[in-house]
């Protein structure tokens, strides 16, 4: 006997993997249920501006976009339910999970809970983290205002992040534990017409040893910075440091159920369909939670995409 909260798909998250799933699975009639948790919209909601989603080319928010999806969810009857998954079985079908407010149970399953930002790991930066530490430039650079700020990282989304505050805060340090950036070279081109203007000042080679303040806020970074053979300690002084060094996918509750690797669920990729597919079959992984290289709201919605269809076809071969 099936509860009330059983139903043929459940998916889990709510930014572009999980919305993308779940417009498809409701278009395939299975009355997908799309849990959310708490961070609605994902990542997304922190981004100002896209400017490579095909098919708007004018710049469109995250939280634009993310709107968009959930009005398209909520339009083809997706059930969309605010809850945090604290534990899953996979062991017997059908499939259990227990939330904090409800048990749910489910024939399928798509696994789209994205990634948080990574830290530095610094007591300081605990600490100063809302009064002078953020992981999102967008969301929080407008109070720094003609201040002078710091980026840690060397990716995408630490260059990112300097270009968007460069516009209005008096200065930005880039600090960088390499020699080389690996973000994208129309980044990195942005960058260098920005370094001349005197905007941006750039350490590489250089870690923050510790994040200084007071009471209202940070005041200085201490970093050490390794040239040849020496270290050299400098104290940059700043209002605000944005740390932008990578992402720890949110899959801690499928440690020991399903087959990872570094935190990322392994997915079957190559064999004929199936791709999403993880190492237990009826249960799929889209988005950042299977993809730490190309990261991408388009890459997301994909392999949600793909989990939708993957999923559709696993439902059918049990009838």
């Amino acid at each position: 006997m099936h509860d009330m909260n059983h139903s043929k798909i459940i998916i889990l998250g709510s930014g572009p993997a999980g919305y993308t799933a779940a417009i498809y699975a409701s278009r395939a009639n299975l009355n997908p249920v799309l849990i959310t948790g708490v961070n609605k919209g994902g990542q997304l909601m922190n981004t100002s501006e896209i400017e490579n989603w095909p098919g708007d080319a004018d710049k469109i928010s995250g939280w634009e976009l993310m709107n968009r999806m959930h009005k398209h969810a909520i339009k083809l009857k997706t059930k969309i339910v605010s809850d945090t998954i604290t534990s899953v079985d996979f062991k017997t079908t059908p499939f259990s999970l227990i939330g904090e407010k409800n048990k749910y149970t489910s024939d399928s399953i798509i696994i789209a809970t994205g990634a948080n930002p990574r830290y530095l790991g610094l007591k300081s930066e605990h600490n100063f983290k809302g009064k002078g530490v953020s992981t999102c430039a967008v969301c929080d650079g407008f109070f720094y205002k003609n201040k002078e700020v710091a980026v840690v990282g060397g990716g995408n989304t630490a260059i990112e992040e300097t270009l968007y505050l460069s516009n209005f805060v008096k200065k930005v340090y880039l600090i960088h534990r390499g020699i080389n950036f690996s973000a994208e070279k129309i980044l990195l081109n942005r960058l260098e017409k920005k370094i001349k203007t005197q905007k941006i000042i750039i350490y590489l080679n250089s870690t923050i040893k510790d994040i200084l303040g007071n009471s209202s806020g940070v005041t200085s970074l201490l970093v050490e910075k390794k040239h040849f053979q020496e270290k050299k300690e400098l104290n940059v002084q700043v209002s605000g440091l944005f740390v932008a060094i990578g992402y720890i996918p949110n899959t801690n509750i499928f440690i020991n159920k399903l087959k990872m690797k570094d935190g990322y669920i392994q997915v079957m990729h190559e064999t004929h369909g199936n791709y999403t597919q993880t190492s237990i079959p009826g249960v799929f992984a889209a988005g950042d939670v299977i993809d730490h290289v190309y990261r991408q709201a388009i890459t997301s919605s994909s392999s949600g995409c793909m989990a939708a269809l993957d999923s559709e076809r696993y439902l059918n071969s049990l009838i």
